[in-house]
This record gives structure tokens, C-alpha cells and sequence, in this order.
């Protein structure tokens, strides 16, 4: 991870409660998008976006809803940001 993307993760610590304070920064992408996705607030979905890129968290988020009927976006979250990101990064409507 960058240095952004760890100053993200520390700043939204109470999000990653459970993750030992030595262990932040092997975070990986995809659980911090699971993570802001299914718990964040809209400001820190949108701050996500401009830390990682939109781009690659809609990347990020098709790659772990299509390798599993199983996954652990809410149903609420997967449909939203099916939606979202179909619309808005790849143009589909």
C-alpha cells in the first residue's frame, strides 16, 4: 500500500476495529474496499475513490462479486454499486 492509501486506512481506524495496529498497513485492496463499501459513509466511499480510483475499486468490486455467488458486500451494497459503477465508469445505463 502507498502512503495515501495507509493515511486512509488510519484515518477511518474505528472501520478496521478488529485488525491489530501492526497489521494496517497489509491491509489489502480488496478488504478496504469491502470495508468503506459496506460500512464507510458516502464521504469516505467518495474519498476512497480519489485514493484509490474509481476505476479500480469498480475493478476491484466486480472481480469479488463474480468469483463467488458468496460474497461479503451486502445486498443493499452489490446492488447499489452494481448500478454505480455500470453507470459511471463503464458508460452502461
Amino acid at each position: 500500500m502507498n502512503e495515501n492509501t495507509i493515511a486512509f486506512v488510519r484515518k477511518h481506524r474505528s472501520l478496521f476495529w478488529y485488525t491489530p495496529e501492526e497489521k494496517l498497513n497489509q491491509i489489502t485492496p480488496a478488504f478496504l474496499t469491502e470495508t468503506i463499501l459496506n460500512y464507510g459513509s458516502l464521504d469516505d466511499v467518495r474519498e476512497l475513490f480519489h485514493v484509490v480510483g474509481i476505476k479500480k475499486v469498480a475493478t476491484i468490486f466486480f472481480n469479488a462479486i463474480k468469483k463467488s455467488k458468496r460474497n461479503n458486500y451486502f445486498p443493499d451494497v452489490e446492488n447499489f454499486f452494481t448500478l454505480y459503477f455500470n453507470k459511471y465508469v463503464y458508460g452502461n445505463t
